[in-house]
């Protein structure tokens, strides 16, 4: 198992190195009419901090790039500029879906382009059919969905509308955002968790500076006293909740290196029976640790055309070594 990116341990603002993801959608009433109601869709783009844990949603009326820059630009309003968003490779964001009919976001238009490089924001795509790269958002995504849901349940006879969607999603943000990062202490000096709302709306009284304070100077001067609190909370958050991230629950045996020229059966859970997609590695690229764990294969299909992917080496299976 890899080590956590840079990204995930860099302190800073919140919300400056980012993981997104969009999903839904929800029927809601737009307008009255005669025969009943006209309804439409919304959807949801979910932007996860990768530091603090927070989550920002923010409602989209169509899965368009014009409304995901939309989205964008009211995300970075009200939480600040951001320096790096990470994503999957699903369709939500890249892929060529317009044969398939499938509502998409492109990253590659030329508005979300323009969008992001006026912001100095660099967008970093995970490698196909790996989604416990971004286990981190999945995650948010999974808990989200569940608190949405037990909430619906009690307004589903309603009927949604739009601005009620929207305050679902409020009250979604501030429940995600309350739960704890660590372990609830039974120490009586200590009953407060560290949740992302203290993180993000620094109350209690949070804030990140340069100097360090100790107990000394916590009944001297009020600003002392906040800024006593932001150290204690600044510390627990890298000691306790930092820790946790970087358990190695599986892939903890050493193993060769997929090299270039090995032949490999590809996982692909969309082939028929008795099809057995071979192929050639013809690229690896190393991580940091300087361990390989995606690579390129080339594979030739049955009526003879070459194809190239890019996939983790957890879809691989290795058949024969080229050494």
């Amino acid at each position: 198992m890899a080590d956590l990116p840079v990204d995930r341990l860099e302190p800073g603002p919140p919300f400056t190195y980012v993981g997104v993801d969009c999903f839904g959608p929800w029927e809601i009433a737009t307008r009255k009419t005669r025969g009943g109601a006209a309804n439409s869709k919304r959807w949801a783009a979910l932007f996860t901090c990768l530091t603090t844990r927070g989550i920002h949603i923010e409602v989209l009326e169509e899965m368009s790039s014009s409304s995901f820059i939309n989205a964008f630009k009211r995300f970075t309003s009200i939480r600040g500029q951001v320096r790096q968003i990470r994503s999957d490779c699903g369709t939500n964001f890249v892929g060529a879906t317009n044969e398939l009919n499938i509502d998409t976001i492109r990253v590659d238009d030329d508005n979300i382009k323009d969008c992001l490089y006026k912001s100095g924001v660099t967008w970093v795509f995970n490698a196909p059919h790996s989604s416990h790269m971004g286990g981190i958002w999945e995650r948010m995504i999974g808990v989200t969905r569940r608190v949405l849901d037990s909430i619906l349940l009690e307004n589903v006879k309603g009927g949604l509308t739009h601005e009620v969607l929207i305050t679902l999603m409020a009250e979604v943000t501030a429940i995600v955002n309350s739960r704890p990062l660590v372990e609830v202490s039974t120490d009586p000096e200590d009953p407060i968790p560290l949740t992302p709302a203290m993180l993000l709306t620094q109350k209690p009284n949070l804030i990140t500076i340069e100097n360090t304070f100790d107990m000394t100077n916590m009944y001297r001067a009020q600003w002392k006293r906040v800024q006593v609190l932001a150290d204690m909370f600044w510390r627990k958050w890298r000691v306790e909740y930092l820790q946790t991230l970087q358990k190695r629950r599986k892939w903890q045996t050493e193993k060769r290196d997929i090299s270039i020229g090995d032949l490999v059966l590809l996982k692909d859970s969309s082939v028929h029976r008795c099809s057995w997609p071979v192929g050639i590695i013809t690229d690896t690229f190393p991580s940091q640790d300087k361990r390989v764990r995606k690579v390129a294969l080339r594979i030739v299909r049955k009526d003879g055309e070459r194809v190239s992917y890019i996939r983790p080496i957890t879809e691989l299976v290795v058949l024969m070594e080229t050494d």
